[in-house]
């Protein structure tokens, strides 16, 4: 059970349909335009009850709410009584001074608003909380001022704006700063919208069908009525994916506070973003965070989110992505499946068929990647967003992304939250890399389906076969992440697959060699984990991931020494094949390799054991590692 305090009454679709999401609500507290609701201590199951019997109850309102199922000291309270006596039960709910014994109905509500429950609903109508640095008059809604709190005075851990404008801006940035859990008005009203949208498209391709005769509209309307649920099971599945977009945004925002104020400055530039107007912070407030190692807040991810998306939408219309074969498919996955099954070929007649998959294709690319994957991404590597969102698409599929994101959604309320957002930022790096990798080793613009035949299948099978190919300090980190992970709750089967993350990014440069040598797969799998192990690459790896990104330019570096480790390693391995015949066994191929050029071998593993065996690493002595790297390619040359 979970207790709330609202604003609005049972007979309002907002607050009402809110109240009725969930038959664990304890509502302590709420108000609206003519009363004041206090139940201090509430029973969960008999005040749900009472709650539905009132939302289908007409033109109802709190003091229709049966007395005899408020608990010990609560009651229904007039907006226009002088003032409120508060028995001791409503004083310890509300969080309000023991010796408070009297309040005026203003007072009542204020306390409500900064009482310290678990969730503050809005469902009402006003703006009640603004930021200490704004005047009431700033807010422009005089007939609230008597009520309005500082976001910095809330105390519940989450707020939900079921109604619109509840919250100033600053009012929610303050409220965040302070340790709160909010999003913005409009992303908490998203599913509304997308909603519409999806009335909207289907009302086009249904229309298009009575008009051509092969639907009555008798038959439409009752098509549209039989479609309700599974259209608004797809726009949760949307709303759910966006707000884990802004979770692992939360997560990730003081390491990429720079990247986000260079995000700001571009969209800025470009006329796309009015940053005084969005109140994101200036460049001297950025500074101020980052030395204070705080970034950006969630409402303020939640407008950039906004904003990211509105570019890319924009820029991707005008490319020939939405009209690639293999991004049709995401069409058929926006309708129903009634219309999918019998309208198949209407729907790719939609007349709104590329501004469908534009959508789709920028909420996978945002959504999973995050807000500023897309700018760092082209300050990395120079390619065009349509481009690098080809890429991402070929890369989720390649590493099965979405089959990943829905086994963590099932562990949502069965592990800790902190270790479901640890799992989608690992698998959110892996598909970034892949991405990467995608666009600096294969052709441009990427082809999609072909890529992803190409890769997908032998990557899952290098991936099932790493417990038996790691080996060493690799093997002894991938079981204990699996263990640490199973012991944390997660299944067993999906701790494996997650433990693999790390190790099956270089699967790509894998079926690369396989392809380039023609050599059988699993061997190639082997030679090049085998490696890993005898020069302690993957240890490399992990030093190069934990270098400074303070600026652009030290993530850049960061990238490319990673980039130019990987890229040595994939020919070194294509040189240890390349020792033995066709047919020799991977562990003879190394053994003639490393006799071959035991001299420098042995050199090699000496300085990497040095440098591994630093007390600190930075670009100097991972910089000599990889110049020992390049010593033992040119040996074989």
């Amino acid at each position: 059970d979970f207790t709330v305090v609202g604003i609005g009454d049972m007979s309002g679709d907002v607050f009402g349909n809110g109240m009725l999401l969930s038959e664990h609500i304890r509502l302590v507290a709420a108000f609206d335009h003519r009363h004041i609701f206090l139940d201090p201590d509430p029973d969960a199951a008999v005040s749900y009850a009472e709650r539905r019997r009132l939302f289908e109850l007409p033109r109802s309102s709190w003091a229709d709410y049966d007395p005899s199922l408020i608990s010990k000291g609560g009651g229904v309270y007039p907006r226009t009584a002088k003032s409120i006596s508060l028995s001791p039960q409503v004083k310890q709910a509300l969080g309000i001074d023991p010796g408070v014994t009297v309040m005026t109905p203003a007072e009542l509500m204020r306390a409500i608003l900064k009482a310290p429950v678990d969730l503050l609903w809005n469902g009402g109508i006003g703006t009640y909380v603004k930021s200490s640095a704004e005047t009431h008059a700033d807010v422009g809604d005089k007939a609230n001022d008597a009520i309005r709190v500082n976001g910095r005075d809330l105390r519940a851990r989450v707020v939900g704006e079921g109604g619109n404008l509840g919250f100033t801006q600053r009012g929610r940035i303050e409220y965040a700063q302070a340790g709160g859990r909010c999003n913005t008005d409009a992303i908490d009203n998203s599913a509304g919208v997308d909603t519409s949208d999806h009335e909207v498209n289907i009302k086009i391709l249904l229309n298009s069908l009575v008009s051509a005769g092969d639907l009555t509209l008798k038959q439409r309307n009752a098509l549209l009525a039989e479609m309700t649920d599974e259209v608004a099971a797809l726009v949760l599945r949307n709303n759910y994916a966006q707000n884990t977009a802004l979770a692992n945004g939360q997560a990730t925002a003081p390491g990429l506070i720079l990247a986000h104020q260079r995000l700001i400055r571009r969209l800025t530039e470009e006329g796309r973003l009015d940053r005084e107007l969005e109140f994101l912070p200036s460049d001297d407030e950025i500074r101020e965070r980052r030395a204070a190692g705080k970034g950006l807040t969630q409402p303020e991810l939640s407008v950039l989110l906004a904003y990211v998306k509105l570019s890319v939408t924009a820029e991707l219309l005008d490319t020939s992505l939405p009209d690639d074969p293999y991004t049709g498919r995401l069409l058929h996955a926006y309708f129903p499946t009634a219309l999918r099954e019998r309208f198949a070929d209407h729907i790719e007649r939609h007349a709104l068929r590329r501004e469908i998959i534009t959508t789709l294709l920028v909420n996978d690319t945002v959504n999973t990647g995050g807000c500023s994957f897309l700018h760092r991404m082209q300050e990395e590597t120079g390619a065009s967003t349509e481009e690098i969102v080809r890429a991402h698409t070929a890369s989720r599929e390649i590493f099965g992304l979405a089959g990943i994101w829905d086994r963590a959604e099932g562990l949502d309320n069965k592990v800790d939250a902190a270790v479901v957002t640890r799992i989608r930022l690992h698998a959110r790096r892996l598909v970034e890399r892949g991405a990467r990798w995608l666009l600096n080793n294969r052709p441009q613009p990427l082809a999609l389906a072909g890529t992803i035949d190409l890769f997908a299948e032998r990557v899952g099978q290098v991936w099932r076969e790493l417990p038996k190919l790691l080996r060493g300090k690799d093997l002894e980190w991938h079981e204990k992440l699996h263990a640490e992970l199973a012991g944390s709750g997660v299944p067993a089967d999906f701790a494996l697959r997650v433990a693999g993350f790390s190790a099956i990014f270089p699967g790509l440069d894998i079926v690369a060699v396989a392809d380039r040598t023609g050599r059988d797969l699993m061997d190639v799998a082997e030679v090049y984990y085998h490696l890993s192990d005898q020069l302690g690459i993957a240890q490399l790896q992990d030093h190069i991931s934990e270098l400074p990104r303070l600026d652009r330019w030290q993530s850049m570096a960061r990238t490319a020494i990673r980039e130019d480790l990987y890229a040595a390693h994939q020919l070194l391995t294509a040189d240890v094949l390349a020792a033995g015949g066709q047919d020799t066994p991977p562990e003879e191929c190394f053994a003639t390799w490393a006799d071959q050029h035991a001299a420098v071998l042995g050199r090699a593993r000496a300085t990497l054991r040095e440098i591994q065996s630093s007390e600190s690493f930075d670009l100097a002595n991972l910089s000599v590692a990889m110049r020992t790297m390049r010593t033992l390619l040119r040996s074989n040359r």
